[in-house]
C-alpha cells in the first residue's frame, strides 16, 4: 500500500527551536498591489517586509544541524540572517519550501527527525528525513539511507513540527552547548502596508470634511504572525531583483515628525524614508488585512469644485498648427466632481473613500481617489466622479490665418447646463495648443487662472439653467518659426 494512509502525530518539544513569548518584530514597506488587498490571486512576489524573530537554539557543541520551522515561503534565502552571539557559525543554510498538495506537511520536516511506523503498527525506520516526495527518504541513526514507498504513519517531532510554510535547514558549528538565544531576521514577500483614508462631508454651507486616516496591513505571506510589533515605512528604496520580494511602490516622501498619542503610530525618520511605529503589538493571521489607525480622526476645512474639462493633457507642438481642423469643432462632455482639502500632516500615499451622509442618515460613497505622498501643508485633490445634473459642450465659432502678419485667430463657445436643485460655479479648463505664442484675445468672463498653458474660467451655472463663456485666443510667431 502506497501511503494508503497517512497519520502525522505531534510528539512533545525534543531539541526544537521556538518562538520568544513577545513575539516577532516586522518593519512592513508600502506596497500598492491589488493582490495584496484583494484576497484573490497570487500575491507571494507582491509586498516586503523585514522580519525579526527570537529563536531559542538547543546548541549542542560542534557541528550540527537545525530546523527552524514555520517561516514563510517567500521569504528570500539569499538574505537570511541568523545571529547567535559569539562561538556559534553558521557553515551553510537550506530553505525546504513545501512541495506537493499530499505531502505539503511531511516537505517542511525535512531536516528534522521522524519515526515512520508500517502497516503493521511496527517502526520502519527512525532518523532525518531527506525528502518527502513520492516516497520518503531517511538516514537513520546508523548512516544508512533508506527510501520507503509503503508505509502507514509518521510522528513529527517538536511542538512546531506541524507549522505551516517554510522552513531553514542550518548547519551550524557551535563552541557552546545548551540553549542560545539567537535572532533570525530575514525579507519576506506577500506583507505590506498602505494609508486607507475616510472623508465625511458634513451638514451645513460651508466645506467641512471628518477625516479618518489608518494603515492597511496585509499579509498573504503563507503564515501567521502573532503579537507582533509593527513598523510602517513609507518610501521608495531601490530593489534591484527582477524576482522574489517586491513591493508596489509609490513615490518617498520627507516631512517632520509628528507627536502620537496612545493609539496611533509614532513618526520618525528612517534615513531618506519615514516609519511609523504602532504602540502596541498586533496579530497578523495569514490571508487577512488589517486595519490601525494611523492619525487619530479629526475636523478638516476642504473645497468643493466641478470642472469641465475638454481637452486634457497639455501640448506644446514644433511649430504653429495652421490647418483649420486641428480636432472637433464641437465637443460635449461630463464634469468632474472634486474636493481639495489641505494635508495637516505628513500623508503617506494611499486610497482615500468620500461620504456623504444620506437623508435615511446612511453613510453613502461620492467616490473613491489615488493620493500621492503629500507633505505637510500642502493641497490634496481628489477627483470623485462625474456630477449627474452638469454638463459641458465646447463649440469653435470662428478661426482665422493671415500669414503674412503671422497671425492665427481662434474663438469658442462653451456652454454649460445644470439639471440639479442648487446652483454651482463651474471650473472650465482650456489650454491652447496651436503654438506656444498666444493671448487671450477676448472673453465674456475674465480667467480665474492664467498659466502659459492653461486658462481657467469660473463658470456660475444657475439651478435647472445653462450658461455660455465666449472666449478668442491670438497666436503670433516670427519668421521662420512655421518650419521649425
Amino acid at each position: 500500500m502506497h501511503c494508503a494512509q497517512l497519520a502525522v502525530s505531534i510528539a512533545a518539544l525534543v531539541a526544537a527551536p521556538a518562538l520568544a513569548a513577545d513575539g516577532p518584530a516586522l518593519t512592513l514597506y508600502r506596497s500598492d498591489s491589488p493582490a495584496l488587498y484583494a484576497g484573490s490571486g497570487s500575491a507571494a512576489e507582491d509586498g516586503y517586509a523585514l522580519v525579526h524573530e527570537r529563536r531559542t537554539l538547543q546548541l549542542a557543541g560542534g557541528v550540527q544541524t537545525l530546523a527552524l520551522a514555520g517561516l514563510p515561503t517567500t521569504l528570500d534565502p539569499e538574505a537570511v540572517d541568523l545571529d547567535a552571539g559569539a562561538g556559534v557559525r553558521v557553515l551553510m543554510q537550506r530553505l525546504l519550501l513545501p512541495r506537493g498538495e499530499g505531502n505539503a506537511l511531511l516537505a517542511r520536516q525535512v531536516g528534522r527527525t521522524v519515526s515512520v511506523l508500517g502497516t503493521d503498527g511496527k517502526p520502519l525506520a527512525e532518523g532525518e528525513l531527506l525528502d518527502a516526495g513520492d516516497s520518503l527518504s531517511v538516514r537513520t541513526t546508523d548512516g544508512r539511507v533508506m527510501v520507503l514507498r509503503d508505509y502507514a504513519a509518521v510522528a513529527l517531532t517538536g511542538a512546531d513540527a506541524g507549522a505551516r510554510g517554510a522552513t531553514l535547514a542550518l548547519t551550524v558549528d557551535s563552541a557552546r552547548k545548551g540553549a542560545a538565544d539567537a535572532v533570525l531576521t530575514y525579507p519576506a514577500g506577500g506583507l505590506g502596508w498602505r494609508a486607507a483614508y475616510t472623508a465625511t462631508l458634513q451638514d451645513g454651507a460651508a466645506c467641512r470634511i471628518a477625516f479618518d486616516a489608518r494603515a492597511s496591513i496585509a499579509n498573504r505571506s503563507g503564515r501567521d504572525y502573532r503579537g507582533a510589533a509593527l513598523k510602517l515605512v513609507a518610501g521608495e528604496p531601490n530593489f534591484a531583483k527582477s524576482s522574489g520580494p517586491r513591493p508596489v511602490l509609490m513615490k518617498a516622501m520627507a516631512a517632520p515628525a509628528a507627536e502620537a498619542d496612545a493609539y496611533t503610530p509614532q513618526q520618525a525618520a528612517l534615513g531618506d524614508y519615514r516609519s511609523y511605529t504602532l504602540p502596541q503589538r498586533v496579530d497578523l493571521p495569514d490571508a487577512s488585512v488589517s486595519q490601525v489607525p494611523l492619525y487619530a480622526a479629526r475636523t478638516l476645512d476642504c473645497q468643493r469644485a466641478w470642472i469641465f474639462d475638454p481637452a486634457p493633457g497639455a501640448w506644446s507642438p514644433p511649430v504653429p498648427q495652421l490647418q483649420p481642423m486641428m480636432g472637433p469643432t464641437h465637443v460635449e462632455g461630463q464634469v468632474a466632481s472634486t474636493l481639495r482639502f489641505t494635508a495637516f500632516d505628513s500623508l503617506p500615499a494611499g486610497y482615500l473613500r468620500v461620504l456623504a451622509v444620506d437623508r435615511d442618515g446612511h453613510a453613502e460613497l461620492l467616490g473613491e481617489a489615488r493620493i500621492a505622498d503629500t507633505p505637510k501643508s500642502r493641497p490634496v485633490d481628489a477627483v470623485l466622479g462625474t456630477a449627474f445634473d452638469l454638463r459641458g459642450a465646447r463649440e469653435r465659432t470662428a478661426f482665422h490665418v493671415d500669414r503674412a502678419a503671422r497671425r492665427m485667430d481662434e474663438a469658442f463657445r462653451i456652454t454649460l447646463s445644470n439639471a440639479g436643485d442648487a446652483a454651482r460655479t463651474v471650473t472650465v479648463r482650456e489650454r491652447p495648443s496651436r503654438w506656444r505664442a498666444w493671448t487671450l484675445a477676448s472673453s465674456s468672463l475674465k480667467p480665474s487662472r492664467q498659466t502659459p498653458d492653461l486658462l481657467e474660467f469660473a463658470v456660475p451655472v444657475p439651478a435647472h439653467g445653462s450658461a455660455t463663456l465666449d472666449y478668442a485666443l491670438r497666436y503670433t510667431w516670427t519668421a521662420g518659426q512655421e518650419t521649425e
